[in-house]
């Protein structure tokens, strides 16, 4: 069954309001679009629509983190991640202050919204921050327990979101931390390391691997950064091959860290599915997966060529 993840976004801030009575939100006029007027009907002093002015929001979370208040920006990913970046580095991540950044809309999954609001390089971008940690969520569940994590956490950190639906995958205990993952299937043929909504079509894919006698490691990659390297390394001593899947660029992002960290350890083929050095355009999110390269088909393909490329 698929659930939003905005309402559920919503809810658990909502919830953690009751929780941290230092928290606040801010964001860049888009209260509307991301369900935000809940919060404000309950928390009406704790909510601040800072205008389209993001790097103004940015700058007025970190005065607030130097406080003593827990600051929330929610927004899409391309505003509050790539357009703020100047802030972002010199005032949160520079002085490590503890602002959570809640990104939604991330990817070609904002469909018909096309190229200037898909955000294909976020996580290259947020990695890159010295201080931050990077996460992104597979469904409602994780989405829950990842901001629940982010707020324990002392520090900036980045949640990555898509638009609206996703299928079920975890129940309601979902256990997430940094430097986390969760292995959903077990192989010994090669490894497939996804996160975010393609967590999805990797499970798809490992089942269609099995139908064809390749056995597929399923990863949920939730934390790009810091990533899970023991269990990186482990799956790539076993599996000898290794699949990444985002639905971002395939330049910086999960594969860019997998591929960074066993060209050091344990140099194994990866194929990176994600979208190749190009913008997306306007389109369905099912249109855009098939056109671009992020359906389970091409993780099955990709399966394919690392194990191939086995020594």
């Amino acid at each position: 069954m698929k659930k939003s993840f905005r309402a559920t976004l919503i809810d658990t801030v909502l919830q953690s309001a009751n929780d941290y009575d230092n928290l606040v939100v801010l964001n860049a006029d888009s209260a509307r679009a991301l369900k935000l007027t809940d919060f404000t009907a309950a928390y009406p002093d704790r909510m601040y629509g800072m205008g389209i002015s993001e790097a103004d929001m940015v700058g007025t979370a970190a005065g607030m983190a130097a406080a003593g208040l827990l600051p929330v920006i929610v927004g899409f990913s391309m505003f509050v991640s790539e357009k703020p970046f100047e802030q972002l580095r010199q005032a949160v991540a520079y002085p490590n202050l503890n602002v959570k950044v809640i990104a939604t809309h991330s990817g070609l999954c904002v469909g018909q919204d096309g190229a200037t609001h898909q955000a294909l390089e976020d996580m290259a971008v947020m990695r890159s921050l010295p201080n931050f940690k990077v996460y992104a969520a597979a469904d409602v569940a994780e989405t829950k327990a990842a901001v629940e994590a982010m707020l324990k956490h002392d520090g900036p950190a980045y949640l990555r979101l898509g638009r609206d639906l996703a299928e079920d995958i975890f129940d309601e205990n979902k256990s997430f931390y940094p430097g986390g993952a969760d292995v959903l299937r077990e192989g010994a043929d090669v490894t497939i390391a996804a996160c975010g909504l393609m967590v999805e079509q990797a499970l798809l894919a490992a089942s269609a691997l099995r139908c064809e006698g390749i056995n597929a490691t399923v990863l949920n990659t939730y934390s790009v950064k810091p990533l899970p390297e023991a269990l990186l390394l482990e799956r790539a001593r076993k599996t000898k091959a290794f699949v990444t899947a985002e639905d971002h660029s395939v330049i910086g992002g999960l594969g860019g860290a997998v591929c960074e960290f066993l060209s050091q350890t344990c140099p194994v083929p990866v194929i990176r599915v994600g979208v190749k050095d190009c913008f997306g355009e306007s389109g369905t999110q099912d249109e855009l997966y098939h056109k671009y390269g992020l359906t389970a088909d091409h993780i099955v393909d990709a399966a394919r060529r690392a194990v191939s490329m086995k020594g």
